[in-house]
């Protein structure tokens, strides 16, 4: 399956009714005040027409005077002139009043209803996207999985009640006008309502468009999201190699593929308006020629006509606004299709069925015959065979790019083997419960990442359920009691992303002590200790002899008194195992790779480290 983002492009963008079907499960809990806010958009639109339909009588009535009428009531005679002139303009100021209540309402109920259905969405979205294979976030940009799983969901939800509101409302905007045509000639009414409908036949023509603007948009803006991360979590070496114009000229060349992009769609779309006005044009020029002849030959009163081009001039608007609106709703379903496209991304690597939980190591780790790759055709492990027992500590030395790294990322099942099996006890790794799986393994990182937060919250990630004693005594193995014993707020002191407050030492220290919490049979060192300064190395050695204690250890290691403390050194090149065994053993190999790695990288270290002690 392609996890690449920029390859899922909404193909279902125009099948309408399958999106509607998808999204419902997030509209039915908000059922009830999404049908009311398109209920209240019926009358909103309606109520566009009243100014035009008052005009009628208070032309006619009012201002012509013809014809009078009287009429008493309780000895109060009431003439129409004077009653229409009092009271059709406090009509109209009580209408816009009550149409301006129903606007805040729905407004209101928009933005609720929006806001229920987008957070949904985006909580769906998320536990997406921590089911995830490691691989899914090696192919794609932070930048393109922010917006297709934050901006999509807020455009296909929050916009989904704002156009369908809009949709109804301008409908039942142009029913109420249309009838106010009607009313006042039907022979007008024909001519207007005729040409109105060949104004908005356009907007059909301009949906793929859309499409293609709107998924090109998607992956510009996703990659100047990119180059924002980037810019703040390299800070330091962009300002170091002076890289702040190449990152602005990556940023300048983002922003003019977007400008082109923008000005694209409104080079296709944006002809539409000045069409409509022209077609419209010509309608009320006929209306206004045939009107002229009516009224001549007493067919229709000025009174019948004002209203009747009232009404066809506040025909523009709901024209304009259906086509605009259409245009939305056309950009909702798109990014409806790309949202649902996530959900249809299924992780390579989950449990199987029947799944077996893994509760500890008995007796050995294997790895035969073992066959992988990132990239098809290029092979990362080839062949690999290595069987580790029991409370054993492996290290694993070569060439940088040997493998070494995916022989461990593949023990938790961060990927999966092409070939061959990894076994436990003798069954195969893919059989068991994946949690129970990583349960069982801890890992300590070159860079561990720390979670926003404080020390303790970190630590706890080990094991939540941790009482206070196992928690202090950790501390202690981990060598961080000194430490924290010294920060005001000790363990409670917020580290700040990515725990960048901390130095790297006191960093691995706390890694070392959130994987001592968890205390799991197996561990895994890679480069636990080598971008540390000598001082802060020894102190994190330290607190790593007490993390493997009694425990099944692979180590990468650049120490040469981490590797030989090892039960078994292991030699990894171009993906294959090339020599097995202890450090003794394999510097009797003639011209081994072991012996050719000591001379060129370990000896001067252990001079020196025998210098130190």
């Amino acid at each position: 399956m392609d996890y690449k983002l920029q390859n899922t492009v909404s193909k279902d963008a125009f099948k309408y009714g399958y999106l509607l079907k998808k999204i419902y499960p997030y509209i039915k809990p908000v059922m009830g005040r999404a049908l009311l806010n398109l209920i209240i958009a019926i009358p909103l639109g309606l109520l566009d027409g009243v100014v035009a339909l008052s005009l009628k009588p208070y032309l006619d009535y009012v201002i012509n005077g013809s014809p009078e009428h009287t009429w008493t009531f309780l000895g109060i005679t009431v003439h129409s002139q004077s009653f229409l002139a009092f009271i059709i303009p406090f009509g109209i100021v009580g209408f816009a009043l009550f149409q301006g209540v129903l606007k805040y309402l729905s407004n209101y109920l928009t933005d609720w209803t929006g806001n229920k259905i987008s957070n949904s969405l985006k909580i769906d979205l998320f536990r997406k996207l921590t089911t995830m294979d490691p691989q899914f976030f090696d192919v794609n940009s932070s930048g393109i999985v922010l917006t297709r799983f934050l901006s999509d969901p807020d455009t296909a939800s929050k916009s989904i009640i704002e156009s369908l509101k809009s949709f109804i409302a301008t409908a039942f905007g142009l029913v109420g006008l249309v009838g106010v045509l009607l009313y006042n000639s039907w022979q007008l009414a024909i001519i207007g309502v005729t040409i109105m409908a060949i104004a908005i036949t356009p907007v059909t023509f301009i949906r793929k468009k859309i499409k293609s603007v709107s998924n090109a948009n998607m992956v510009v803006g996703g990659n100047m999201t990119t180059n924002f991360n980037e810019t703040f979590a390299g800070n330091k070496i962009m300002t170091a190699y002076n890289l702040q114009e190449d990152q602005n000229k990556k940023f300048d060349s983002q922003i003019h593929e977007q400008f082109h992009l923008a000005m694209s769609l409104t080079k296709r779309v944006g002809w539409m308006s000045p069409i409509m006005y022209f077609v419209c044009s010509i309608g009320i020029a006929l209306v206004m020629a045939y009107g002229n002849h009516l009224i001549l030959s007493g067919q229709m009163t000025a009174g019948s006509f004002a209203s009747f081009v009232t009404s066809l001039l506040l025909l523009y608007k709901p024209t304009k606004t259906l086509g605009n609106t259409l245009t939305n709703l056309q950009n909702v379903f798109v990014a409806m299709g790309r949202v649902f496209e996530l959900f249809d991304i299924q992780p390579q690597i989950k449990s199987p069925e029947n799944a077996i939980t893994l509760t500890g190591l008995n007796n050995s780790i294997e790895f035969k015959n073992v066959y992988f790759e990132y990239e098809q055709d290029t092979p990362v492990l080839k062949n690999f065979n290595l069987k580790v027992n029991k409370n054993e500590t492996i290290a694993l030395v070569g060439n940088s790019g040997g493998g070494k790294s995916t022989v461990v990322s593949l023990l938790p099942r961060f990927y999966d083997v092409k070939s061959g099996a990894i076994e436990f006890d003798g069954i195969d790794i893919r059989k068991f419960d994946l949690y129970s799986l990583r349960d069982n393994i801890s890992f300590v990182f070159q860079d561990n990442f720390l979670f926003t937060g404080t020390i303790k919250d970190n630590i706890l990630m080990g094991n939540e359920h941790a009482s206070e004693a196992d928690i202090e005594k950790v501390i202690s193995m981990a060598h961080l009691d000194e430490f924290t014993h010294s920060l005001e707020k000790g363990l409670d002191t917020f580290v700040g992303e990515r725990g960048a407050t901390l130095s790297g030492g006191q960093r691995q220290r706390v890694a070392i002590a959130r994987a001592m919490l968890k205390d799991a049979p197996i561990v895994i060192l890679d480069e636990a200790t080598s971008a540390l300064d000598n001082k802060s190395e020894a102190i994190v050695q330290k607190a790593l002899d007490n993390l493997i204690q009694n425990k099944t250890v692979f180590v990468i290691a650049h120490r040469l008194s981490t590797i030989k403390n090892a039960d078994r050194i292991a030699v990894v090149n171009e993906g294959e195992l090339v020599e097995l065994g202890t450090h003794e053993e394999l510097m009797q190999i003639h011209d081994g790779q072991y012996k050719r790695l000591y001379e060129m990288q370990f000896k001067s270290q252990e001079e020196i480290e025998g210098i130190e002690a």
